[in-house]
Formats: structure tokens, C-alpha cells, sequence
């Protein structure tokens, strides 16, 4: 598989490199200038048309009549796209992983081997050679660009329990760390459709129960305008934002889980409290933001572990974009450790038990900086 990455590089490479300076830099320039702001949602992608035109362009189809929302130069970009899962097949790195590297290339040269970028960034990852990633020519290459990418990827503490976006970011480490996860849905369709040209690149089982590229629904934060919860302006704590409803389409289990939470605002925070009685006398009966995630699905009939440390490997992982009613979203810590957890309401919002003299409260998910989130039901 490894020869077969390196061969891929080649034939794709070649014609790049080739070709004249001018144009190169023409089309660079577009990327780089549309890279710092967020181009569209891309939440609407079909996987099987999408599967259907990067066919085509594996069969050698111009790219003049192929179309896939979000790439541009798709006879340019497919083969880089191919080159990036191959090597990504070569080194045993999971379907998450290939994700990560193709939202990530999306990002940065809109999957494109750019010869220039910021200071001396270069090729699919705007790698830079002043950095260690290693020579300029080296990092033209994209099967080693790719590779290199992977290998500081392995290395990342946690990442397959990181988000899209945070696991992009803790490579990259970019200016604009948030810039990636507009890129994830279109990233799965490709590498879905790319991975089963190989023999066994299909099979991947880490992406069984991820609910990767799946179509968000109306309740996510995703980069959509209005639902990060500011629309609600300022929550007082202990209260319910006027306006706000669990949406109607929440699992009924979800739905009574923030109904039962709900029924705790305004009590005072209690750390290590077992949130079983948190309007009585006794302190220890309140909640802290473990017990009431615990106590909240208790009343459903889910079973959760006692500890934020623990809750975070309950359920599935989800991402902070397709979030739903009743997924527990964490942060602070790292995102293998975290140390603080909540349940997304819908609409933007949060319900959590924050800390010591704060009572339990709604909050907007833009006040979140979310290392994990977690789908129970």
C-alpha cells in the first residue's frame, strides 16, 4: 500500500509541478486570499453524487463536466484528495483520521499542492520548512506531505476523541482554529467515495457509529448564523431564555432528560453532590455538572458512569457540528480528561452545573470551547 501511495503521488505531482508559474500562482492566490472566512456551510452534500463525480474524475474524466459542491478545480483536487487517503491507507490511520487530513487540506490549500502561502508555507498542508516539516521540495510532495501530516497527527494525545475541527487544529495550529469544521461533511463524502476504490479502504469500522456525514439536523451549531444561542442575548442564571422551547424533534428520552434538568435551575452547585435531592437542606443532594448529566438520564432509564472523566467515554462520538437535544458536550482539561460536561438543549444552548457559588443555569454554546461531545441514547 505504501508503494501504491507513493506511485499515486507521482503520477498526480507531475503535471503540477510543470506547469507554468503564472497560473499556479493565479489559482493560489484565490485560495489563500478565500481561506481565513468560511465560504459556506456545505452541510447539504449528497455522498453519492459526490462518490459519483470523484469516479468519474478517477476514470479520467477532464473535470470539465464533473461538479462536487466545494471544489473548484475538482480534476486538480481528487487526485490530491485520492493521494491524501491512500497515504492515509499505507499508515493504517483510521477513517477519522483521513478526515481530518482531507478537512484540513480543504482548509488550507483548498486541496490544491500550492508552491507559495503564508511566510514559507507550502503545498496541501501549508507545511513550512522552517518549521521542521521538512525541505520545500520535500513538502511539495503530497504523499509526503500527507504522511508527515498523519505521523504529528498519531501523536496527538486523545485525537481520535477530539472533534474534526480540534484535531486539525492541534496540528496545524492555526490562526483560525474553528475554519475546519466547515469542511468535515464535504471531507467524509470524499474520503467515502475514494477509500473504496482501494482494496479494503471501505471497511474502515471506526466510522460505523461516528454519524459522520450525516446530514445535521435543524438543531445544530454547525456554522449556521443564529445557532450558537446568541439570538437569546443575555440568560440570567437560573432561568429559562424567553423564546426557548426543546425542539420537536428530540428524542423522547433527550426531551425528558432536559426537562428533569431543567426542573435543577437555580440551584447552587455542590462538587461532588449526587444531585438527588438539589432543592433540599442538605448540600450534598444538590448537583455538580457529572451527577446532574447522571441524575438527568437516571430519570430516562440511561445509565451513566458518575464522573466527567468517565461520562466522556460513554455513548458514540459526535461532532460539535451535528450536535442533537441531549448530547453531553465537555471542556476544560483536555479532550481525553476533560473536566467539565453538559447537555446541549437545542437551539444553541446549554444546560450545566458550572462551579462553586454558580447555580445551575442555561448558557449559550458559544461561551463553550468544546474538547468533546458524546451521544448516550
Amino acid at each position: 500500500m505504501k508503494a501504491l501511495a507513493a506511485g499515486i503521488g507521482v503520477v498526480f505531482l507531475s503535471p503540477i509541478l510543470i506547469a507554468g508559474t503564472g497560473m499556479m500562482m493565479a489559482s493560489s492566490a484565490d485560495a489563500v486570499q478565500s481561506s481565513g472566512s468560511f465560504s459556506s456551510c456545505l452541510t447539504d452534500i449528497d455522498t453519492d453524487k459526490v462518490a459519483e463525480q470523484v469516479t468519474k474524475i478517477l476514470d479520467g474524466a477532464s473535470g470539465k463536466n464533473v461538479h462536487i459542491k466545494g471544489l473548484d478545480l475538482p480534476a486538480e483536487q481528487v487526485p490530491n484528495a485520492q493521494t491524501i487517503v491512500a497515504a492515509g491507507l499505507s499508515l493504517d490511520v483510521p477513517k477519522k483520521g483521513q478526515i481530518v487530513a482531507l478537512a484540513t487540506a480543504m482548509q488550507e490549500s483548498r486541496l490544491r499542492n500550492l508552491n507559495y502561502g503564508d511566510r514559507d508555507s507550502l503545498g496541501l498542508f501549508q507545511q513550512r520548512p522552517s518549521q521542521g516539516w521538512g525541505s520545500a521540495q520535500q513538502i511539495r510532495d503530497p504523499v509526503y506531505a500527507s504522511e508527515q501530516f498523519y505521523k504529528h497527527l498519531l501523536k496527538v494525545d486523545g485525537w481520535q476523541q477530539m472533534t474534526v475541527t480540534q484535531a486539525a487544529q492541534a496540528v496545524q495550529k492555526s490562526g483560525l482554529p474553528d475554519a475546519y469544521a466547515q469542511w468535515e461533511n464535504l471531507a467524509t463524502a470524499l474520503q467515502d467515495a475514494i477509500a473504496k476504490t482501494f482494496p479494503g479502504g471501505g471497511n474502515d469500522a471506526d466510522g460505523k457509529d461516528a454519524d459522520q456525514g450525516k446530514k445535521p439536523s435543524t438543531s445544530t451549531t454547525g456554522c449556521a448564523p443564529g445557532q450558537d444561542g446568541s439570538g437569546f442575548g443575555r440568560i440570567p442564571e437560573g432561568s429559562v431564555p424567553k423564546g426557548y422551547a426543546i425542539p420537536k424533534d428530540a428524542d423522547p428520552k433527550a426531551r425528558k432528560a432536559i426537562e428533569w434538568a431543567m426542573h435543577q435551575l437555580g440551584t447552587l452547585y455542590q462538587w461532588g453532590g449526587s444531585c438527588t435531592n438539589s432543592h433540599g437542606p442538605d448540600p450534598m443532594g444538590r448537583c455538580d455538572c457529572s451527577s446532574l448529566m447522571q441524575q438527568a438520564y437516571a430519570h430516562v432509564g440511561v445509565t451513566l458512569t458518575r464522573t466527567t472523566y468517565t461520562q466522556v467515554n460513554e455513548g458514540k462520538a459526535v461532532s460539535p457540528a451535528q450536535l442533537q437535544p441531549g448530547d453531553l458536550i465537555f471542556s476544560r482539561g483536555s479532550a481525553a480528561r476533560p473536566e467539565h460536561v453538559g447537555m446541549y438543549m437545542g437551539e444553541g444552548l446549554v444546560i450545566e452545573a458550572p462551579r462553586t457559588a454558580k447555580p445551575v443555569r442555561i448558557t449559550p454554546i458559544k461561551d463553550w470551547t468544546i474538547l468533546a461531545a458524546r451521544r448516550v441514547l
